[in-house]
């Protein structure tokens, strides 16, 4: 396995070099809305700490992490009215992993609604900031 890259986008986000819409933020970790979308309130949760994915992560860091997963999948249903949550997570590009920081994707799902495909084409900043914004609203109840 190859070492943590820390000029990855989310290593850059985490550091403020991009902006991006956050949700959440504690000491661990942060949660962010994905600017790709596969559904309506589709978020991304990353640990600060650097690790490239699950396999080298620390065990102490990804128990904080899953966590915040865990609440931030019940805030996605509410916010969003969803009917389901699914929770993905990729490790190396065999399995799937694009970007080389540990992360968390948690998408609301709705009967009979497919996934829309991780396209490139990246969502209109208003619309994820009206998700973020019930996102932070169920969070503050």
């Amino acid at each position: 396995m190859a070492d943590y890259d820390d000029s990855n986008i989310f290593a850059k986000i985490l550091r403020g070099e991009i902006p991006s819409q956050r949700v959440y933020e504690d000491d661990d970790a942060i949660a962010i809305m994905d600017v790709m979308p596969q559904g309506p309130g589709h978020l991304l949760v990353l640990p600060k700490a650097p690790s490239r994915n699950l396999l080298d992560a620390d065990p102490l860091a990804l128990a904080k992490l899953i966590a915040v997963v865990q609440r931030l999948a019940v805030a996605v249903k509410t916010a969003f009215a969803a009917d389901g949550v699914s929770v993905f997570q990729f490790n190396e590009p065999a399995g799937g992993q694009t970007v080389f920081h540990l992360h968390f994707h948690v998408v609301p799902r709705f009967d009979g609604v497919p996934l829309r495909p991780h396209s490139g084409t990246m969502e209109k900043s208003e619309v994820l900031a009206a998700g973020a914004d019930k996102l932070r609203a169920v969070l503050a109840a």
